[in-house]
Formats: C-alpha cells, structure tokens, sequence
C-alpha cells in the first residue's frame, strides 16, 4: 500500500492537463535546469536545449520532441506532475547527448561464433558459443572485450577500411533483427543507470513510472520478451533480480540465472561495440532455452525472416511497454532520422536549420499555445486565451485609412473635434488633480477666475475632509471574425459597414479618452490561428499551412484545437500611446471598410501587405476575452472602470456563463456595455445592452456609453463639488 501522501498521477491528472500544450507548459517551469544538467553532461557552457518535432542532437543544440514527454503522463505511477516533467525531459537529454553509434569499425572476430550458420572449424581463434555458459573458467574479455589489431584486422587507413560498418548493422548482420532490438534496449538501461545516479530523485521517479507497467507487460510478454524486459529492468537497475524473477515463467527465470553474468558488468562498459557483445551473449541465452522463435518452425528464406522478424518485435513490445521510448533509442530507423536531423544542422555552413533554431511552426504553435495565459471564469470553466499583439504591418495602410476615416465620420455623423464636449472643463482638472475639489489647499485651480467670475464658486479654498481620487480607465472589445466584414444592409444598399463602424467608434472613443486624459485600450478578439505581431499576409499564411499539417501529423485530432485558438489581440494596450497606435487602427480601419479591396493588394504583394486573411470564420468565446480584459482594467486600479463589448452574434461558448462572467465583473465595480450589432440576444448576457442597425447609430451608441459613465461618475462623487451647478441638467440626464 502506497503512503497517504502519495498520488497516482492519473487520479490527480485530469485528461486536460495531459494535452501537449499543458506537458510543455510544466517543462518549460524546469527548462532552465534542464539545460544546465545537458550542459555539464556535454561539458559545453554553451548548449542550447530547446523543444522542436525532431528530437536530435548537436555540438550546440539539444532539440527535445515533447510528444515524448507526453507519454509519460499516461503512468498509473505514485509521482507528481511536476516531478515527471523534470525526469523525462532529463531522460531526453541524457539519451540524446549520449547516444552515438555511428562509429564504423569491422565486425569484431568474436562475433562471428554468434552467426547461426558459423563453422566451428571455420576460425579456430573465435569462441564457442557453448563455452560462454562455462562459468567457472569462462574468459574474462569476453563479457568486457578489449579489440585489439590482432582480433580485428585493421589495415593502415582504418577510417577508409572497406569492412567497416556501423555498429546497428553489424549487430544486424550477427544477430539479426532481435539482437538489434536487445541491443537498443540494454544500452537505454545502461545510459539510465549511469547518468541516474548523481541524481538519485529523478532516478526513483522513473523507476515508479516504469514499475507502474511491469505487471501488465510480463503478462502479455512472450517467453522472449519477458527475458529482454528482465535484463533490461536489471540492467538499468530498475528492479532487484530477485522480484524480477518472481514474475517470470521458470524457464526464462533460469534463463535470466545464466544472464547475470553477462550483466552485471554493463553498468561499467563506456563502449557501445562492448554492450552488442553483450546483447549477443544474452541473445545466445535465450537460444539456448529455447525462448527464440528463429529456427524453430521453418528452415525456408522467408519463412526465417518472419521468425526473426517476430523475434525482435516480442523484445521490442516487451521493452517499449514499460520504459520511455527515447527516438534515439526507438529502432535503428528512429535513431537514423534523429542523426539525419542532427546532419542537417550544419549542412550549410553559416545556415541554420529547424532542429537548431527550434523554428518548426508545429512546435512554435504549441509553445505559443502553452505560454498563453489560462483564464477562470467565475463558474470554474477554464480555458487558454492566445494574447498577442496586433500586427504592426496594418499601418501600411494608413494613410488610405485615416482618410476613409475622416469621409465616414462626416457620413455617419460622429464627430472628430473636441469629441468630449462639455465633459472637458468639467472633468479635466479633478483629473489632473485627483482631488475631490479640482485643487488642493493652497493650489488654485486654473479654472478659479473663470468660475468666481461666473459665479459658480463660493470659497476660495475647499475643505479636504473624506477626500476622494477619481481616476479612469476604459477597454474596449471588437469581434474581429470574419461575419463582422460581411456586407450588411446600409439603405438601399449593402456594404461591409459592422467592424467599419465599430472602429469608427473605436476611434472616437481613443480620442475622447486621450483628451480627457483616461487609459483606455482597444482589442479584438476572435478564433482562428493566431497571427503574430510582425507578420505579413505571406508569412501568416505559410506560418498557418506548416503549423496545420505538422500538427495534423503529429497530434491527430488535437490539431484543430492547437490551430484554431481563442485569440485577445491588442491594437493599443494601456501603456503605449495613442499617438503610437493611431496607425495601425487607421490601417485596420481601412481592411475594414474596404475588405475586398486590402484582400486585393494582400494577394499582389503578400510579402509587405498585412495578414488580411486572419479574420477567418470562427467562434467567438466571449466570455474568456471579457474576462481577461476585465483582469487587466482592475490591474490599472482606476477607481471608476468600463468595458463596452461589440460583437455581431452571441458567444459560441456559453451564454449563461459569459452572463455570470459580466455580473460578476460588475459586482466589482466595473461597468460592462454588450452592444449588439443587429442580434438582440446580447440583451441575454449584458444587463447594459443596446442593439444597432446603422453604423451611425453604432459609432454614436459607443461613445454615449463612456460619456454617460462618465456623468455617472462625477455625479456620485458628491453634490458639493465645484462644476455641478454648470453641468445639472446634463447630469440629470445621463443619471435618472
């Protein structure tokens, strides 16, 4: 029985946080000492270990698949979510760095006598494969062989000698495809027990991941497989030989009695052409009682290979069952394209590769995705929200918009001068001053000649009993998706006016608020694969094709999840300028008004026009986007707060919890205004709603609601202060 504070991973681990982007966001909480361990492994300060499609690994960089990681989320095992993101990235790292068998040498003398078809009388200097089980007076080089020039023939160039093979294929052409597969395996437990043991933590983390599986896989093994998984569990130090083979069928635990002699001196071997020697004694073991298929059914060219074939598979199964599969260690296959990957690096010189720049857009998808913020919604429901920066490129078409702008403001009656109108003299100095008489006690108002003068004012100095800081802040939400640039009815005609009108207003509201000195922010949000803030309509694109089908390849149905994200840009955050951003809105504006015209010059000049195409045809999930922007108007700690909310259609999430979301934003003080561009369903989520058919009456609808909250505000500060007697009938307005 487990101790009370221990948890098995899947009780603790719901089926949320096992997806790809929640496993690379804990390894990206250990990255940074993962790279120092590879680091010291590699003996190279500057070594690089970052995340990519194709684990390889380099004189500079380490690139880790986290679909490897992944796996190991799947363990029934008594550890932490965080303790297994620590050790298998450690896993990774040891078996990428440590792993090299592309060394050609001849095939060693010795390993001759393992050929099925060897002659005895052939090569008096090679060993019997039955004096291998000789213990008593068996040779001491040949579990810990020292290739001499005697033993292996080596001429003068050995670098260029014509017999030279990798070591993969020479265990292939010895032993087969199973000594191959026991090769990989007993190497893996090696690596893991010798680089595990400085870190005695992280070793007993996978020891409980891999005993997790044990039982289940020994009871499916074959003969042949329950022996590979026993030596590689023994060899890696995984498991005492006496529990192992408590669980083994007899003959193979007598099988693993005449093994340990060949494995105990594994943990010492620092040759990989000395573990194949090993690999085939063990494989000669198992022949010799009778564990193998090869041989047994069929003496036919054919019918040997199936043997061979299933041979290796029952190791294979067996083995994979239970330990993390390192690509490295896979199969010889798996191992030649984390090589070819690695080759591929320094192919050209001064050239950088996807596995050293991490540059795959697959991985850069799910990076992205696992560094998103998660947002909580006040019923429980969490969920990711991609927030990025809108894409600077939009200001290329400025200067066409600021001038639609100013023909459609004279259309739609808004006006662009002096927008805040009587709120100026009315609210600017208590502003600036944050007082709640407009000025303090020895420190006039500029306004004072003006107001004595008038009249309005009574004393000179105000008294500063139950003073009060009025402060503001404004945030404004656009649906951005694709139905909001659909032609509407305008008169008699149609045109694309809903997001036109909506960043009309956008931008009145900006310059309402920039003259009353009050941050505000304006954002779109919409879902579809998320742009980044420099891209171009080519660079969106490509970015999107590669990053859909790497996906699709890699994570299967996940991919439309990972690709199609909720996304919260922001067009001005509330720390730039308006001034900075005014650009980039004016461009927008201009996509906005005259979609098929900025699709038109995307489509001839992609490289330098921006990514039109990312208002794609998505849901909107409203509630996570009024949420976030709710988070980030409390963090300005402005005493009076407003989101105003346009969209053209009801969230695709929840009705009832974007509902519970915005009453709950306002039981914390912030006014929240839906306004609904011709769907009145906006009235069932927004207890301040309105609903608009014309672009004018839309633009107007926006900048009413601040004014309104505006009055509101100042008139809830109290009736004794200076300006109330200029503003009664305007306050009574907006207040009753």
């Amino acid at each position: 029985m487990r101790d009370r504070d221990q948890s098995v991973l899947s009780e603790i681990l719901p089926p949320e946080e096992r997806a790809i982007e929640a496993v690379v966001a804990r390894y990206q909480r250990v990255a940074p000492a993962i790279t120092r361990f590879a680091r010291t492994l590699s003996g190279n300060d500057e070594l690089q270990v970052r995340l990519g499609t194709q684990a390889t690994s380099t004189d500079g960089t380490v690139v880790l698949d986290p679909g490897v990681f992944q796996t190991a989320y799947a363990r029934s095992a008594p550890v932490t979510p965080s303790e297994v993101a620590l050790t298998s990235a450690l896993h990774e790292v040891i078996h990428l760095i440590a792993t090299d068998f592309d060394e050609e040498r001849p095939i060693p003398k010795e390993w001759l006598a393992f050929r099925d078809d060897a002659d005895e009388d052939e090569d008096e200097g090679a060993p019997i494969p039955v004096g291998l089980f000789e213990f008593g007076e068996m040779d001491e080089d040949l579990v810990l062989p020292e290739l001499s020039e005697e033993d292996i023939d080596f001429d003068e160039a050995s670098d260029t000698d014509p017999d030279a093979v990798p070591l993969l294929h020479a265990l292939n052409a010895i032993g087969g495809p199973a000594a191959e597969a026991l090769f990989l395996s007993i190497e893996d437990a090696r690596q893991e027990r010798i680089h595990f043991n400085a870190y005695p933590g992280a070793g007993s983390v996978l020891r409980d991941l891999y005993r997790t599986s044990v039982g289940h896989a020994m009871g499916n093994a074959r003969p042949l497989g329950q022996f590979a998984l026993a030596c590689f569990l023994i060899a890696g130090g995984h498991e005492d030989r006496d529990d192992v083979q408590r669980r083994l069928a007899p003959h193979v635990a007598l099988a693993i009695d005449d093994a340990m002699a060949f494995m105990d001196p594994v943990a010492e071997i620092d040759d990989p052409w000395s573990v194949g020697t090993v690999a085939l004694q063990l494989l000669s073991v198992a022949k010799l009682h009778n564990l193998v298929q090869e041989g047994a059914a069929t003496s036919g060219q054919r019918g040997r290979k199936a043997e061979m074939e299933a041979d290796s598979a029952a190791i294979s199964e067996s083995v994979d069952a239970v330990r993390i599969i390192s690509p490295a260690l896979a199969n010889r296959d798996a191992y030649e394209q984390t090589r070819a990957a690695a080759q591929s690096v320094s192919a050209h010189q001064g050239k950088k590769g996807d596995a050293e720049t991490a540059g795959d857009p697959a991985t850069d998808q799910i990076m992205k995705v696992s560094t998103a913020p998660t947002v909580y919604l006040p019923t429980g429901q969490g969920g990711k929200l991609l927030v990025v920066d809108f894409p600077h490129t939009f200001a290329t078409f400025s200067s066409e918009g600021r001038a639609m702008l100013d023909q459609a403001s004279l259309d739609w009656g808004v006006a662009q001068r002096r927008v805040s109108g009587e709120l100026y003299p009315l609210f600017l100095a208590n502003q600036r001053r944050g007082l709640r008489s407009g000025f303090d006690a020895g420190d006039l108002s500029p306004y004072t000649p003006l107001l004595l003068g008038a009249g309005l004012y009574n004393r000179m100095f105000e008294r500063r009993d139950l003073p009060s800081r009025r402060s503001y802040a404004v945030s404004l939400l656009v649906d951005g998706s694709a139905s909001m640039l659909q032609p509407r009815g305008l008169g008699s005609r149609k045109a694309p006016w809903a997001m036109a009108a909506a960043l009309l207003g956008a931008w009145t509201l900006a310059q309402l608020a920039d003259e009353l000195q009050i941050d505000f922010e304006i954002a779109i949000f919409n879902r579809s694969f998320a742009t980044s803030s420099d891209d171009t309509e080519h660079s969106y694109r490509e970015m999107r094709t590669r990053a859909t089908a790497g996906l699709r390849q890699s994570q299967g149905g996940n991919a439309e999840r990972l690709t199609r994200t909720v996304n919260h840009y922001v067009v001005k955050s509330f720390r730039d300028r308006w001034r900075a951003s005014s650009d980039v809105l004016a461009g927008l504006f201009y996509t906005a008004a005259a979609p098929q015209d900025a699709a038109l010059i995307a489509r001839k000049n992609p490289r330098t026009a921006p990514p039109v195409s990312m208002f794609d045809k998505a849901a909107n999930v409203d509630e996570f986007n009024v949420a976030h922007a709710a988070e980030r108007l409390t963090a300005q700690r402005a005493s009076h707060r407003m989101i105003i909310v346009l969209a053209d259609g009801m969230t695709r999430g929840s009705v009832g919890a974007l509902a519970e979301t915005v009453a709950n934003i306002e039981r914390g003080g912030t006014t929240v205004l839906g306004i609904g561009i011709g769907d009145d369903t906006v009235r069932a989520a927004y207890s301040r709603a309105q609903v608009v058919e014309q672009p004018l009456t839309l633009a107007t609808a926006m900048i009413d609601g601040v004014r309104s909250t505006l009055y509101r505000s100042i008139a809830e500060s109290g009736s004794d202060v200076w300006w109330v007697h200029a503003g009664d009938r305007a306050l009574e307005t907006f207040t009753n």
